[in-house]
């Protein structure tokens, strides 16, 4: 892995894919589990860790670029993106990786550049419909 995901104290500093806004990203306990935390200013978003794992494990399988098709929880996905499968029902988890009811979209903003900071994929930094692709 290229960068390490810190604690609190000692979170990783990222930008959206289009590379417009910045965002912190750590990892902390809730409920007896390991979470990762995402900040983006004074919203505080909760994922089940297992996406770094199981989103590479997606787009290794899928082997070509997907899009992130970044939305709020309160609209659809669109199909084939990474927001899409971070919501399905057959996803690993069985639905929503994002733990606070409210907050649940936008997988597809925030979890690709982790995972292009851990080394683990390339996305694009383009205004708009960017994409990803495993390393």
């Amino acid at each position: 892995m290229k960068n390490k995901i810190g604690p609190k104290q000692n979170p990783m500093t990222l930008k959206t894919p289009p590379l417009s806004s910045e965002f912190t990203m750590h990892i902390d306990g809730k409920d007896g589990k390991e979470i990762l935390v995402c900040t983006v200013g004074k919203t505080i978003l909760h994922y089940d860790i297992r996406i770094v794992n199981d989103l590479h494990a997606i787009l290794k399988a899928h082997g070509d670029w997907m899009e992130l098709g970044s939305t709020d929880e309160q609209k659809p996905a669109k199909e084939g993106t990474v927001e899409a499968w971070g919501r399905a029902g057959n996803n690993p988890v069985g639905g929503w990786y994002v733990l606070k009811k409210g907050f649940r979209g936008r997988v597809g903003m925030y979890i690709p550049p982790l995972i292009e900071a851990l080394g683990l994929a390339e996305v694009t930094h383009l205004p708009k419909g960017n994409k990803i692709k495993a390393l």
